[in-house]
């Protein structure tokens, strides 16, 4: 398949991409204020969809931790394209984003393995992507969603 990554500024837009995409994903997404959290913030954020045809299917929204990092606030694929490549393209894109807009680092949070599977998937993405185990923080969401974060160096 050929899918498309487009730069989408619309805050619109870039809300019903969220929503669509969080929706069909309730194993990771599940929690309905945490989720209308990553919708809302990511108006303000630099956002990009990836298109099969007219059909957003996933999205990923850059945050800066500093200015040095930028950090993958949220993302997501809808579940009829995982393991097609979708991932791996919109992060690839993320990616070139991020150094055009003069970051040398990027991190991710996410849960740490051994908990969920669906995170254990998420997990494993990320380290095919290059990124390495930082550090976990135990509480800093809750007692049983402990906070992975990984990190990548993604160049000058």
């Amino acid at each position: 398949m050929n899918y498309e990554i487009k730069r989408i500024e619309d805050k619109r837009d870039k809300e019903n991409i969220a929503r669509q995409v969080l929706n069909d994903l309730p194993e990771w997404f599940g929690l309905p204020e945490s989720t209308e959290n990553y919708i809302i913030e990511s108006q303000e954020m630099p956002f990009l969809a990836c298109y099969d045809g007219d059909k957003a299917i996933a999205f990923v929204v850059l945050n800066a931790t500093s200015k040095d990092c930028a950090d993958i606030f949220v993302m997501g694929v809808m579940k009829d394209y995982h393991r097609k490549g979708v991932g791996r393209k919109l992060y690839k894109a993320y990616e070139d984003l991020a150094k055009s807009l003069g970051y040398t680092y990027s991190q991710v949070k996410t849960v740490q393995s051994g908990h969920y599977k669906e995170y254990d998937i998420t997990n494993s993405f990320y380290l095919a992507m290059g990124y390495k185990e930082l550090e976990c923080f135990p509480d800093m969401w809750d007692e049983w969603n402990p906070c992975q974060i990984y990190v990548k160096y993604i160049g000058e």
